[in-house]
């Protein structure tokens, strides 16, 4: 949450202005954040699809903007990380991040071999002004209001990229199934070369977290989609099971509290 500013009395009737930061609003990078953030985004991906088809486009855009406001609202309202609140917002965000990407696309007509870069170039703005302000992009300093503005701004528009670009690959030819081994491939990338000192612990983060989302979302179409496509399972189950998996790792979470950082 934003920096307080607390007046404390002194004597002789002066104050002091005391400032006072929440604590870090973003859980620790552990294996379970990424199970979890593939988990949200196949989840998205199918969810939007299924509310869309159930609703309609126009209906299910309203309410899944509502929505996500309303979780952002709750979670900028809290004054420190916690686990179902937070990963309430990534869900709607990756619901609605999907619903916009699919919206140029479907309704506005915009090619996927245009909204990527497009997407691309939205997000290296936010990541630009975000550095310009505050010097880093670094999550683990997610403690003023400004900073969780831009982290969020940056996780809406990776959600955004993700979608337009695991859209593009799959169809480019490669398939559900297909796109899903090429991400899965590429995410190990970023890992690799961190490891071997190529790249920054803050890129490579980023890199990887942008590649979740085409991944996830490949996977949950693949189960999804008919058997022409797909594992033919349909969109409602997969939402229902991915929906439940996700539950189930942020409930342990919020009781034994591994992703909560000592600092």
């Amino acid at each position: 949450m934003s920096t307080e500013y607390v007046l404390e009395d002194r004597p002789h009737g002066h104050a002091r202005a005391r400032i006072r930061e929440s604590a870090n609003k973003v859980p620790e990078v552990t294996v379970y954040f990424w199970i979890i953030k593939v988990l949200t985004t196949g989840m998205g991906e199918t969810a939007s699809d299924f509310l869309a088809h159930t609703l309609g486009n126009i209906p299910a855009v309203g309410l899944g903007g509502l929505a996500f406001v309303a979780s952002l609202v709750l979670q900028f309202a809290v004054r420190r990380y916690v686990a179902w609140i937070y990963w309430t917002a990534i869900v709607m965000v990756s619901v609605f991040g999907t619903m916009a990407a699919d919206a140029l696309h479907v309704v506005i007509g915009v090619p996927y071999t245009l909204s990527t870069p497009l997407f691309m170039i939205a997000l290296a703005a936010v990541f630009a002004l975000w550095y310009k302000s505050e010097r880093t992009l670094s999550i683990h300093s997610i403690r003023t209001r400004r900073r969780e503005f831009f982290y969020w701004a940056a996780v809406l528009a990776t959600f955004a990229l993700g979608t337009a670009a695991g859209d593009l690959t799959a169809t480019m030819g490669l398939g559900y199934l297909g796109s899903a081994v090429l991400f899965a491939v590429a995410i190990c990338v970023p890992a690799v070369a961190h490891r071997a000192g190529l790249l920054g612990a803050v890129t490579a983060f980023w890199t990887a977290y942008v590649i979740t989302r085409p991944l996830g979302a490949s996977l949950a179409d693949w189960m999804a989609m008919s058997k022409a496509d797909g594992l033919g399972w349909g969109l409602g189950p997969v939402t229902l099971a991915w929906t439940v998996a996700i539950l189930v790792l942020v409930g342990y979470l919020a009781t034994s509290r591994r992703d909560v950082g000592t600092a």
